[in-house]
């Protein structure tokens, strides 16, 4: 009997994964990356997931994902961390620019607020509307849980004291909005891009400043009072097909789709 042995070539092509992990508030926009950047680079797999920048960061230490997304720098004690598994004090790259956004229900009546009254309605020293020109009812405080970059960036920037008690921690921005939209005493805050069916309150930094929403043009010129950069970490400098990624992240097309979404470019 005679054996014939056919021999098959395959060609087997190499797929790139990236994995990126974190910032709620930057989840639709790294999905809206990743899924162009896939359509145009079949050979890369970009896989998505959300959890809060804390959550990105311990997994960048922990080594669990190439990216993080963080709506808010490193703390000094993060990068120690970093530091003391890797050797590095890690890569920041600002990707987006961000303005914290007030939300109000539309029927609410107040239409702008100082940096301070925003402080004093999240530790509970304003309690009522009236107390802002409103209507007499009870502020119903809805915002983030501790592991969200927008909850430590508020707190740090504007809050500066401990949050009431009252405040209702939402697991994302687009909770907040849909609960502030359902509660004409509602308030919370998050990054522009989830403001749908919700009013923004004007911000001003003191009684006497103007009041801005945040628009393309007031980020720019840092007119609004609460911008904020939106960053990617790495543990280190990247290379081959993660640096491909960022930098077009950093070109016209990934920053055409940070406007589109939202959000404001870094250039």
């Amino acid at each position: 009997m005679l054996i014939l042995a056919v021999m098959v070539s395959v060609t087997v092509f190499s797929q790139a994964k990236i994995t990126v992990k974190g910032s709620d508030t930057m989840v639709i926009l790294a999905q809206r990356w990743a899924e162009l950047y896939m359509k145009n680079n079949p050979a890369s797999t970009i896989q998505v997931t959300g959890g809060g920048s804390g959550v990105g960061i311990t997994a960048l230490i922990n080594g669990t994902t190439d990216i993080c997304n963080a709506s808010r720098p490193m703390k000094q004690t993060e990068i120690e961390k970093l530091k003391a598994r890797y050797n590095t004090l890690g890569v920041e790259i600002p990707c987006a620019k961000d303005g914290v956004t007030i939300f109000l229900n539309e029927n609410n009546k107040v239409s702008e607020l100082t940096l301070k009254q925003i402080s004093d309605i999240y530790t509970g020293k304003i309690k009522n509307w009236i107390e802002l020109g409103g209507t007499d009812a009870e502020i119903r405080l809805y915002g983030r849980e501790n592991s969200s970059g927008t909850y430590t960036y508020l707190h740090d920037e504007v809050v500066k004291d401990d949050y009431a008690s009252t405040v209702q921690s939402l697991p994302g921005t687009a909770a907040v909005v849909n609960a502030v939209k359902k509660d004409v005493n509602g308030i919370g805050y998050g990054g522009a891009a989830y403001a749908v069916g919700v009013k923004y309150a004007k911000v001003k930094k003191d009684a006497n400043s103007t009041a801005y929403v945040p628009s393309p043009e007031t980020i720019a010129k840092s007119q609004y009072p609460i911008t904020r950069y939106l960053y990617m970490y790495l543990r280190n400098r990247p290379t081959g097909e993660t640096k491909k990624y960022i930098d077009w992240i950093l070109g016209a097309e990934g920053q055409r789709l940070v406007t589109e979404v939202g959000y404001f470019p870094v250039k």
